[in-house]
């Protein structure tokens, strides 16, 4: 029994592999730059495996909750609605800058800045995962992360698609919202790695 258990708790807690792509552009631009503008664009992703758009996961997902204790449903969209800005983009923004800073490199990403360059995340598809105690399944998390000019948007310098970034924690976590927080972190430390050896080589 305690093999079985074993068992399923690696396979429910498998990392799904991320897969990082330059679609076009290179790195060349990154290397003497100290900060980066960023942008997070939420306005047009699709969620679960049916490809919902978020407006219609959240009416359900909403209604459910409902259903189930009233006024659960109607607390749980508060904390959705507040995620991108509380959970999300700060993930993100913290991730990349650590894996950074760990390397001694002076490149820092922020919102808000006025640079010459901004990094816009687009997210496209958001899988939430799930937790039952025993078995779980982490989120997925895939955007389109391209670097462009700040005065001139249209010109895209790096383009990279990043699919299915895994989004778990060590033990159980049962907040929909922190495990897509954690697929967002995982993006951001690809990028950074990806930017530590292409950048800086």
């Amino acid at each position: 029994m305690k093999k079985l258990v074993l068992s399923l708790l690696f396979i429910s807690g498998a990392a799904f592999a991320q897969d990082m792509n330059i679609a076009k552009g290179n790195f060349d631009f990154l290397k003497d730059q100290k900060e980066i503008n960023v942008e997070f664009d939420y306005s047009h992703f699709t969620m679960m495996k049916e490809k919902k758009s978020e407006a219609q996961y959240v009416e359900e997902r909403t209604a459910e909750l409902n259903t189930k204790i009233k006024g659960n449903g109607d607390a749980w969209k508060k904390r959705w609605t507040s995620s991108p800005e509380l959970i999300w983009s700060p993930k993100f923004l913290e991730l990349a800058n650590v894996v950074l800073a760990k390397k001694k490199k002076d490149l820092n990403f922020q919102e808000g800045l006025n640079t010459p360059y901004t990094l816009i995340v687009e997210t496209v598809w958001l899988y939430p995962g799930w937790d039952a105690g025993i078995m779980k399944q982490p989120a997925k998390v895939s955007t389109n992360l391209k670097f462009v000019e700040t005065a001139n948007k249209s010109n895209v310098l790096l383009e990279i698609t990043s699919e299915e970034a895994p989004g778990d924690q060590w033990g159980n976590n049962y907040s929909n919202e922190s495990r897509l927080g954690e697929g967002y972190a995982k993006t951001a430390k690809s990028l950074s790695q990806m930017i530590l050896k292409k950048a800086y080589k």
